[in-house]
């Protein structure tokens, strides 16, 4: 297939970073992608989004006035590939390309991009000091976002911040009905390489190097899913609290409560034959729901609802199991999504803190006597995780925590937590209702 040419991919770069000055998810503006264009789209996209607050700096020094969006973020898109270390293209192919693109979207602004791009190439190293010693630059994240990580980490809020500019690697989770080992096989006949996740995610595998889900043998067929190795903890939590609880039994009704986009939810599946209902507050998340379950061959109930309000959805009969896995900031996936960190606001933590407590509060009367509820979030935010269950514990004297050293608790994912590769960031209280 003949790649497309780089002056496409930036225009479509530039709309997409656009979208998320206006507040859009890259998943959301990358959807509205070309197919042949998104892949590299979302490389260009990616890289400029890592590089966000310096890149930005650059463009506020060189031009008195912000641009138009489209404009500023084919800056973004063009000084990223320039920055020292990114080598990816030719300094005069790669200005060549932005101007081109600019000529197709804004033609009265192209004369200021080449400007902008040329001076950049002749004082680059006088820019790139000059905007240095900003806090936001030197870490590429907001400053609000770096105090908390100082405050709720101190001894590992830069190696965090450091680990969140790494491209995610590509975990798998194979179907537990297919074998991990058959399926490494599989791999490797299809040319491909790949290792187990962890001891402690007996399905995991990371395939190195990556590639595209395409290239997985069997991958439509569901003998395979990505997930990462963190979230791959949840399920068997949830199902016999990793070996130290009786394992659910066949039929048990069991509660996803904020189940898109399905991965846990078909993890659960694969363990037992449950009687489950998932459910979400946005009927089109919950589609992907029914789209995970029908490529795995899997069979849940699922049900678009906010799960605080209980009178609305449930039937009245209690659960044997709640998998609470609440809305949150998305800090600790924040290397797979690194849009996020620009998106939130230091204000939609408290926010965010408050609906997981409703939520804990609705679900758990709903649990039956001996029942357990796993609470997870894919944040590093103690607001989140340790404070949310610390408070949830002195409202209800019923509940008792399971501490799993490894699996529950703060999971920071950095590179030295005994894994294949480094996980996402994720917290995990497994609670039982005495």
């Amino acid at each position: 297939m003949q790649a497309a040419p780089l002056h496409q991919l930036l225009l479509e770069t530039a709309r997409a970073l656009a979208a998320l000055k206006a507040g859009r998810s890259l998943t959301e503006a990358l959807d509205a992608c070309p197919d042949p264009l998104r892949a590299g789209t979302q490389a260009l996209a990616f890289a400029a989004v890592r590089a966000h607050a310096r890149v930005g700096a650059l463009v506020r020094h060189m031009l008195p006035r912000p641009p138009q969006p489209v404009v500023e973020g084919l800056l973004r898109a063009a000084l990223t590939q320039l920055l020292p270390g990114a080598e990816s293209y030719p300094a005069h192919t790669l200005v060549n390309q932005a101007v081109q693109a600019c000529k197709r979207a804004v033609p009265g602004q192209a004369a200021l991009v080449n400007a902008v791009l040329r001076r950049f190439q002749r004082e680059q190293g006088a820019l790139l000091e000059r905007v240095a010693s900003q806090p936001e630059v030197q870490h590429e994240h907001p400053q609000w976002w770096i105090a908390t990580l100082k405050r709720d980490w101190p001894d590992h809020w830069q190696a965090l911040l450091q680990a969140a500019q790494q491209p995610p690697p590509l975990a798998l989770r194979v179907n537990r009905r297919q074998g991990a080992a058959a399926y490494a096989q599989r791999l490797t006949d299809a040319g491909l390489q790949s290792r187990p996740l962890s001891v402690l995610t007996p399905d995991g595998l990371v395939v190195e190097p990556p590639c595209p889900v395409q290239r997985l043998p069997g991958f439509a067929e569901g003998a395979a899913a990505v997930q990462d190795g963190a979230a791959q903890l949840a399920a068997p939590l949830l199902f016999d609290g990793a070996g130290s609880l009786p394992p659910l039994p066949a039929g048990a009704r069991v509660l996803d409560a904020c189940a898109a986009p399905g991965g846990k939810t078909a993890h659960l599946l694969e363990l037992a034959d449950l009687d489950l209902l998932a459910l979400d507050a946005d009927a089109q998340r919950l589609r992907k729901v029914d789209a995970t379950l029908k490529r795995l061959g899997l069979q849940a109930r699922t049900q678009a609802a906010d799960a605080r309000q209980v009178s609305d959805w449930w039937d009245g009969q209690p659960f044997d199991a709640i998998l609470l896995d609440a809305p949150c900031s998305a800090s600790g996936i924040n290397r797979r999504h690194p849009d996020v960190r620009w998106l939130r606001r230091e204000s939609d933590i408290a926010a965010l803190a408050q609906t997981q407590g409703q939520l804990l509060d609705a679900l758990w009367p709903l649990l039956k006597p001996g029942g357990r509820l796993l609470y997870a979030t894919c944040s590093l935010f103690k607001a989140e995780g340790e404070h949310q269950i610390a408070a949830f514990l002195q409202r209800q004297p019923q509940a008792r925590r399971l501490d799993l050293p490894g699996r529950t608790g703060h999971l920071l994912g950095l590179p030295d937590n005994g894994w294949a590769v480094p996980s996402d960031g994720f917290f995990y209280a497994l609670l039982l209702r005495s």
